[in-house]
């Protein structure tokens, strides 16, 4: 068999070698699964969810073992990883508290001589594509409502967190859901073109607009169940009535948490002319102070950069801007060191005509741009591909609506950013993907509706 080698993105250090599934072995797996889920779905929701709070509680009991083994492979900050782990908790406990409403039986009609209902029917084998940057919360939007409503699981985790893909199989394994029920797979692209060619019922994928693209061809003519979850390249309005200092503040973490590694981070900042030299200086400031460092140490806000060709990507886009008029104001630098590093980075002057205002970044690197208006605002925010997220900063509450209305976006902040929440929806528009996760409409994502009509004789 074929191996998966581990690496240490803070160092360059091999960390573990793994044994990785073929084709083979993946459909033999995707075989397991099928055989197992009509048993699993048999299973009465109170025993599930049972599984599921030990599924919980293992993870509130060994945080420290996970989010230590998870910032050693992906270079997270030991304190982020550890605010994922305890994250994913409060997702658990919102799927746990909700699943049974969501999909209970619904009587619409009741006459005399006839009846309709809807029932909720689990969808089958579900194939999971997950991502390494927040691996827990990504796959746990999946696989916790997924197992839930009675499918089987086929998880396939990112070759960058296969460690931890191991120890949330094991941790479903330890809580009683069935081997066959809830599987592994280890590997690179090669492992999740196997999946995508499995005759699963639904795909749920998170990553890159590109990789969505490629799986969306896999499944070709297959009337298969396809979510894509991808990348954005989100937006920021920061208007003239805020205070400067905490707006910098908070669109810097929203910029840089995690490295920038989030589909939802800030990318883009447009601050109105009034305040916007004051706003930059107070954002460069806030940037200097980030402290890039060791992962594993608990004041470290910035770790290193988890995939090393992201690097070069980070490295195109500012030289791209700087060719076109964009200055720098702090960063823009890889960080000459073992592992993939670089400095956290703001440039202004940009314009849509650079790659860094366009295309998603995926690293601490943020650009700004300075308007006139509101509408400017809006129009610049809008003229984008992608459609994840989208803030506006200022004191008023009606501004904030109504030019919040106007944004093409699944998620919209009111001075915030960067924020998932257990009971809303998690969508993209247009290049962002397709379906949704989160909410008790991301409970019903892993059921199918079967409509009853039901005639006394």
């Amino acid at each position: 068999m074929s191996t998966l080698k581990i690496t240490n993105p803070a160092t360059g250090e091999a960390l573990a070698e793994l044994l990785a599934d073929d084709a083979t072995t993946v459909s033999a797996k995707a075989q397991r699964a099928r055989a197992a889920q009509p048993g699993w779905s048999a299973v009465p929701l109170a025993e599930r969810k049972d599984c599921v709070m030990r599924f919980r509680d293992a993870l509130a009991a060994q945080v420290e073992a996970l989010a230590a083994t998870l910032s050693l492979e992906v270079g997270k900050p030991i304190t982020q990883s550890r605010n994922e782990v305890n994250g994913l908790i409060g997702r658990i406990d919102f799927f746990l508290a909700q699943c049974e409403r969501s999909t209970a039986t619904e009587t619409v009609l009741a006459e005399p001589g006839i009846t309709e209902r809807i029932s909720h029917e689990p969808l089958g084998v579900v194939g999971n594509i997950s991502a390494w940057n927040y691996p827990y919360f990504v796959g746990g939007n999946v696989f916790v409502p997924a197992l839930l409503t009675g499918n089987a699981v086929l998880y396939k985790p990112s070759e960058c967190a296969a460690l931890t893909g191991q120890h949330i199989a094991r941790l479903w394994h330890e809580a009683g859901v069935p081997a066959d029920v809830f599987q592994l797979m280890v590997g690179a692209g090669e492992v999740g073109a196997a999946l995508v060619a499995q005759p699963v019922d639904a795909l749920f994928f998170t990553g890159s607009y590109t990789t969505g693209m490629k799986i969306t061809q896999g499944v070709g003519r297959r009337i298969v169940k396809l979510q894509l979850e991808l990348g954005g390249k989100d937006p920021t309005y920061v208007c003239e009535d805020v205070d400067v200092k905490t707006a910098a503040e908070s669109v810097a973490d929203g910029a840089m948490y995690n490295s920038g590694q989030s589909c939802c981070s800030v990318e883009r900042v447009y601050v109105h002319e009034q305040i916007h030299d004051r706003f930059v200086a107070a954002l460069v400031e806030t940037v200097r102070g980030l402290r890039v460092g060791d992962p594993m140490d608990a004041s470290t806000y910035i770790g290193p950069i988890t995939r090393a060709a992201q690097v070069q990507v980070l490295q195109a886009q500012v030289a791209d801007a700087l060719a076109r008029g964009a200055t720098l104001q702090v960063g823009g630098h890889r960080i000459e060191r073992p592992g993939n590093w670089f400095e956290p980075t703001v440039l202004t002057e940009a314009d849509h005509t650079m790659e860094l205002m366009r295309e998603e970044s995926f690293g601490p690197i943020v650009g700004v741009r300075k308007v006139g208006s509101d509408a400017e605002a809006v129009k610049l925010m809008n003229d984008t591909r992608y459609g994840l997220t989208a803030g506006v900063y200022t004191r008023d509450e009606w501004r904030a609506k109504a030019l919040l209305s106007q944004l093409n976006a699944g998620s919209v902040y009111w001075n915030c950013c960067d924020r998932v929440s257990p009971r809303l929806p998690w969508s993209g528009w247009g290049d962002s993907g397709i379906g949704l996760t989160l909410s008790t409409y991301g409970i019903q994502a892993f059921t199918r509706p079967k409509a009853w009509h039901l005639r006394t004789p």
